[in-house]
């Protein structure tokens, strides 16, 4: 079997891709954008849009402190429960292990931040590599 060696765009592309479905299949809501970066050993995914009204509205009420704990808490807590499935899909596209997974969520903006570190540095070829 031929094996085609992507750029890091394509890697890039894939992971935002999967990370898309993971996020409307196991969240049950899509981001309303999703951008990866890869740099070194790492995989950086910033998704944008991705709190539901109703944890809108759970940070919005009188004591928004305790909405965001909630939701911030909520959110971790999901995500460390995929965190395999999430391995897995980083796996798949970069052929890389996960070392370890650190995220944040903003509940004022909806702004969710995931980064994969990796065992090694993902193997990709740079654009003026490539040939036509």
């Amino acid at each position: 079997m031929l094996f085609r060696m992507k750029t890091k765009g394509q890697l890039e592309a894939e992971i935002s891709d999967a990370i898309i479905r993971f996020e409307k299949e196991y969240m049950g809501r899509g981001p309303v954008d999703t951008r990866t970066y890869i740099i070194d050993d790492m995989v950086l995914v910033r998704l944008r849009g991705v709190l539901t009204p109703a944890e809108q509205q759970l940070v919005a009420v009188e004591d928004p402190g305790r909405g965001r704990q909630l939701v911030k808490q909520m959110r971790m807590e999901l995500l460390e429960n995929a965190r395999t499935l999430l391995e897995a899909v980083i796996n798949g596209v970069t052929n890389c292990t996960v070392q370890s997974m650190h995220t944040d969520i903003s509940t004022t903006t909806g702004e969710r931040i995931i980064i994969f570190v990796l065992d090694t540095r993902p193997e990709y070829i740079e654009r003026s590599d490539r040939r036509t």
